[in-house]
């Protein structure tokens, strides 16, 4: 089965999201993305040099499914869209204490 976001896209995604590195080791570093000052998400990215590394545990890290995650690594996503999507889910508050309920 092919991988549905492999380390390129996920990198693209990180980058759209403004992900924060919050640690780094041997086999992947740690992201944070943040709304509002609070932390709506973690992920990691794989360290391997393979450019088609897979990182299909992505999507679920983020609170969204694989199409959502690929739409913001190919660029019809925007940020704003995918804070909307959570916010839809009830996992971000909204009014603006940026409050989390995840």
């Amino acid at each position: 089965m092919a991988r549905q976001i492999t380390k390129e896209l996920a990198v693209k995604i990180l980058a759209k999201l403004k992900a924060v590195k919050t640690k780094s080791g041997k086999a992947h570093d740690e992201y944070a993305v943040e709304h509002n000052g609070v932390v709506i998400a973690l992920t990691s990215l794989r360290s391997g040099s393979e450019k088609d590394l897979g990182h299909d545990h992505m999507p679920k890290d983020l609170h969204i499914g694989p199409n959502k995650a690929k739409l913001l690594g190919q660029c019809p996503l925007s940020l704003a869209e995918y804070i909307e999507l959570l916010r839809e889910q009830g996992l971000v508050a909204s009014g603006e204490d940026g409050r989390v309920h995840l």
